[in-house]
């Protein structure tokens, strides 16, 4: 699994570069080394051969021929030489450094130099490798007293250099290359192993430890940087997340205290609510009631009886105060069914319009068709759309209009019926906005400051949403949304 581990793969692929890029710079330097010493060699052998074929020459044009074969077995004692001969243009040995040779035929290699005026090449004799060079021995004037017949080649000088000391140093160069270049890799990968280990893998370690402490929830582990390097930055970065994620903890844990201690006052205050609403209502009726029958008694014309019917009006408002704090304290429980929205929107509307505040609005349906219905509690919603309706009725004191759309839209891949409910009326400051969902915060001479709250509520009940945007002077736009049912759409 050593595949596994980033820093063997950067060690490994070190070694293969290093091996490829020395084999590659070793094998350029041999090969052209070789070429050095074939060169030297063909040198040495050529001034060889040039000495050899004059002293022959002059033995010949002195009439010595017998000395020739003497200069050639003489000769022939270099131990760098296999083979020094004389070969007539036929092939047949005329002379040679081993007199067992005359009068055979020279070899192949020797005699295709000559007839493809070659002059030189590399061959192997046996089991080594030789340098082959040939020179034709032609006649000149002296030499027509013995040669008749004019210029011609008499016979062809033959020689064979042996390259075994030049290919043991080629051996040895290559060796040598060979050593250093492991020894060179061998270096370079324990140096490169030791700074990876020592200066990226353990650092990587510990702050691998260190994430898994923070993991478990200890926030109060830092990493102590000793470079400016990139692993340096990167702990910084490290210290600087875990820091902020401290901070985050504390504040949450600070926010959830707050909160818990805010329910549970909440939880207090809603009892208290409940239990001083029962305790109001009860004697409420009974007042009411008894105010009923006093202003039975009054005629139609006695001045008491408006005084007695404004107690009423008092009494019926009180017992609406008392009713909403005891739904907001105990909100009943949804009974969920499919519901066609833009049906119910128009029942709703209609409701709403006998309101004696709606005789100078103007109202405007804008429903899509073929919504699909939602899973809730209709009476539920139908409460948050009327009271969401005479809210926005009663911004518009002096008439406007009401404006109702419908619409499907989806979020994170689930299917919301949209109803936006937009009015002309006065707007509501930004201060107000932030507090229009705040219990008992109202603007109204008249009003509890519930409806709104107990509206969020039911939505919430029913998995759905509401919010409220509006600017003063421009309107006011409620936007309500509740989960679909795909199950089909209904015709409007």
């Amino acid at each position: 699994m050593i595949f596994n581990n980033l820093i063997s793969r950067v060690i490994l692929l070190t070694v293969m570069l290093l091996s490829t890029g020395i084999g590659i710079f070793a094998l350029f330097h041999i090969h052209r080394e070789e070429a050095h010493l074939i060169a030297a060699t063909r040198q040495s052998a050529e001034l060889l051969l040039t000495t050899v074929g004059k002293s022959i020459f002059t033995s010949m044009s002195m009439g010595n021929s017998d000395d020739v074969q003497s200069i050639l077995e003489h000769v022939g004692r270099n131990p760098h030489l296999v083979g020094l001969r004389i070969f007539h243009p036929d092939g047949t040995i005329l002379k040679s450094s081993h007199a067992a040779e005359i009068g055979r035929q020279a070899s192949l290699k020797d005699l295709s130099l000559f007839v493809n005026k070659t002059g030189s090449g590399v061959f192997q004799v046996g089991d080594e490798s030789v340098l082959g060079m040939v020179k034709a021995i032609e006649t000149n004037e002296r030499c027509f007293i013995c040669h008749a017949g004019g210029k011609r080649i008499v016979g062809v000088l033959s020689l064979n250099y042996s390259l075994s000391d030049m290919m043991a140093q080629i051996a040895e160069t290559s060796t040598f290359f060979l050593g250093s270049t492991l020894l060179v890799v061998l270096l370079l990968s324990v140096g490169i192993s030791f700074l990876l280990i020592r200066f990226v893998k353990r650092p990587i370690q510990k702050m691998a430890a260190k994430m898994s402490l923070v993991e478990e929830g200890d926030l109060s582990v830092r990493m102590t940087v000793k470079y400016n390097d990139e692993i340096g930055v990167l702990m910084n970065s490290f210290n600087s997340m875990v820091i902020n994620l401290e901070k985050a903890q504390t504040e949450i844990e600070q926010y959830h205290y707050h909160q818990m201690a805010r329910a549970d006052r909440l939880a207090s205050v809603g009892e208290m609510v409940t239990g001083l609403a029962h305790e109001i209502k009860n004697p409420l009726a009974g007042i009411g009631g008894a105010i009923t029958v006093i202003s039975d008694d009054f005629d139609d014309d006695d001045p008491r009886k408006e005084i007695v019917l404004e107690v009423l009006g008092q009494i019926k408002r009180l017992d609406k105060t008392v009713n909403d704090l005891l739904f907001f304290g105990r909100p009943g429980t949804p009974e969920f069914s499919l519901i066609d929205i833009n049906e119910l929107i128009k029942t709703t509307l209609f409701f709403s319009a006998q309101h004696p505040e709606s005789k100078n609005i103007h109202r405007i349906r804008e429903l899509t068709k073929d919504l699909p219905p939602v899973c809730a509690d209709e009476k539920q919603v139908q409460q948050v759309l009327f009271n969401v309706f005479l809210n926005a009725i009663q911004a518009m004191p002096d008439g406007g209009t009401l404006q109702i759309e419908t619409d499907q839209v989806r979020h994170n891949n689930i299917e919301f019926v949209r109803i936006q409910v937009i009015d002309s009326g006065t707007g509501i400051s930004e201060a107000e906005l932030e507090e229009i969902f705040v219990p008992f915060h109202t603007t109204k001479t008249q009003g509890t400051g519930l409806g709104l709250p107990i509206c969020r509520q039911l939505i919430g009940q029913n998995d759905g949403t509401i919010s409220v945007a509006s600017r003063v002077g421009e309107g006011t736009t409620v936007t309500i949304e509740l989960p679909a049912t795909l199950i089909g759409a209904n015709e409007n």
